[in-house]
């Protein structure tokens, strides 16, 4: 029997508290080589709809599992079977955007807690979709928020967004007419956008900001351009390889230069101290998130312990017969 776990489950399961726990600890086990990982691939027929898959093992808590989901014109659609690592057994089918939205959150708010100011307290955003959200929400648990400028090309909806966040967190979220009004005077910058040319500029960063660059993830998109990359003193990634393979943001920039590359930090490594992050408040910092399955298979490892604890998600029977018969025959 696998347990199903529908978008509603989630929703009722997964907090952010939690996610950030958990995530922090996703990178903590890749740190010490008690998790493994496998990056994105991408399945695409031209003018068809997308696969994409990713994979990871987490021997720590005992489940290993992927994240698959395809994308069109349609819409998305995610799902993260998950199976147990020693037997193999299929514990559970959970469906995942939620999930997605949320774990991306976490990561940008784990990377802020380590790379931003201590007194960082303004935050500029690009973008003000679903992503968006999320990673508002993280920043707030992370440090102590004062106030948000948002700005997106959609005047109706930056003003939707800046009104619904404002009641969600309890501080003033401004939608403004501009990306630079958004970052003027940020001390932390997010870019969650589609976008395939560059939306932040490298002249407007300050001394001190942190950047969660979350939306470009296929090498022909970068949300910002080379003079931003030039002027982050410190450039952080959840996976260097993943990095290399989609990360429009930084491809463009170091191609295959393996110095340049070099330079990339892994998050994991900051989390688990084997490297500093932020040593001087005039530092410029930027965490490129690209989203890895590590985070996924750790998360719903806790939302799946919690519906089991909960009486939640249907049984759904698979390979029973099979399992009988295996019995047996003593295997």
């Amino acid at each position: 029997m696998a347990l199903l776990l529908s978008e509603e489950d989630v929703k009722q399961i997964l907090t952010m508290p939690m996610a950030l726990a958990a995530v922090e600890d996703s990178f903590r086990r890749l740190a010490d080589g008690s998790a493994l990982l496998h990056s994105r691939q991408r399945l695409h027929l031209p003018g068809k709809s997308y696969l994409h898959y990713m994979a990871a093992a987490d021997a720590t808590s005992g489940y290993m599992g992927m994240k698959i989901y395809t994308s069109s014109g349609v819409g998305l659609r995610f799902l993260v079977p998950l199976f147990h690592v020693d037997s193999g057994e299929l514990l559970a089918l959970i469906e995942a955007d939620y999930l997605g939205q949320i774990r991306t959150g976490a990561a940008s708010g784990v990377a802020t807690r380590l790379l931003a100011r201590p007194d960082a307290a303004r935050i500029g955003i690009i973008g003000t979709g679903l992503q968006s959200r999320t990673q508002l929400e993280a920043l707030a648990l992370v440090r102590t928020i004062t106030g948000v400028h948002a700005f997106s090309r959609n005047p109706e909806q930056r003003e939707r967004f800046a009104k619904e966040m404002t009641a969600q967190l309890g501080l003033p979220v401004v939608a403004v007419a501009t990306a630079l009004e958004a970052v003027r005077g940020a001390d932390i910058v997010v870019t969650s956008t589609t976008s395939t040319d560059p939306v932040l500029d490298g002249s407007w960063l300050a001394p001190g900001m942190h950047v969660n660059a979350i939306g470009a993830n296929f090498p022909q998109k970068h949300e910002l351009d080379g003079a931003a990359i030039r002027r982050c003193d410190i450039i952080v990634a959840d996976s260097r390889e993943q990095s290399k393979m989609e990360s429009g943001d930084l491809i463009q920039m170091y191609g295959d230069d393996k110095r340049r590359w070099s330079s990339v930090t892994e998050l994991a490594e900051i989390v688990a101290g084997k490297t500093p992050g932020r040593s001087n408040p005039e530092q410029i910092t930027l965490f490129k998130s690209n989203g890895i399955a590590i985070e996924d298979i750790v998360v719903a490892g806790r939302i799946y312990e919690l519906a089991r604890e909960r009486g939640m998600g249907r049984q759904v029977p698979l390979w029973e017969k099979q399992a009988r018969a295996g019995g047996a025959r003593g295997l």
